[in-house]
């Protein structure tokens, strides 16, 4: 990455840490008159702020109304680029359903997430936030869903996750649809306890780990 976009970003990246909307309007402009590839802005730029602030919130540095004012910042900032992105009609026949666990409200990160799954071509429904397990699980069988994903900032609604599979099992479904989760408190160890198909850290992975269920269940399909 040339020195002028890694500026760029780091810069796009501290507008959104420093709450300043105007400064990451003007800076996300600067991205598109310099043709530099708005995905990338995104995942390295704005991403990458909300992630900083994120972490700055769970030590208490920041409070909700910080944390508010860099998602406005980031919010605004997705404004500009999103009409930039390439998409990527490969992906459009796979289908996510999206959400945020029961109890949680936080949807900053699912929010993220799904604008960068829809850019990349993925066929996206977004339920929303504080969603009960077998809602999910409903939406998935509604629609032929090839993956679920979901997400929560908080240790106390983790236990829905679990439940979602559990339901899967329960309707003889769990082969068909993959189960990614993500948010602060999840980690791999988790995914592999509760028996997720895969966790991703931010929204750039989330891409990257459905891509990669989508095309094993792909070659899945074709051995069998």
């Amino acid at each position: 990455m040339s020195k002028s976009k890694e500026d760029l970003f780091k810069n796009l990246s501290d507008s959104i840490v420093n709450m300043d909307e105007e400064e990451t309007v003007a800076l996300s402009k600067q991205v598109i008159l310099e043709k530099i590839d708005a995905y990338e802005a995104i995942d390295q730029g704005l991403s990458n702020g909300m992630e900083r602030a994120g972490k700055l919130y769970e030590d208490e540095e920041y409070f909700i109304p910080e944390l508010l004012m860099c998602s406005d910042a980031m919010y605004a900032g997705l404004d500009v680029l999103k009409p930039h992105i390439k998409r990527d009609e490969e992906g459009e026949k796979h289908k996510i359903v999206i959400g945020v666990v029961e109890g949680d409200t936080h949807d900053i990160g699912k929010n993220l997430v799904k604008i960068m799954l829809e850019t990349d071509g993925f066929h996206v429904f977004d339920l929303g936030r504080d969603i009960p397990p077998k809602q999910f699980v409903d939406k998935a069988k509604e629609v032929g869903a090839d993956i679920i994903a979901l997400s929560t900032l908080m240790t106390t609604t983790m236990e829905g996750m679990s439940e979602v599979i559990r339901i899967l099992k329960r309707e003889n479904i769990r082969n068909s649809v993959k189960v990614m989760i993500g948010g602060g408190p999840i980690s791999q160890s988790f995914a592999d306890k509760i028996g997720a198909d895969g966790y991703s850290v931010n929204a750039a992975e989330a891409v990257r780990l459905a891509r990669r269920l989508t095309v094993s269940s792909e070659v899945l399909a074709t051995v069998l």
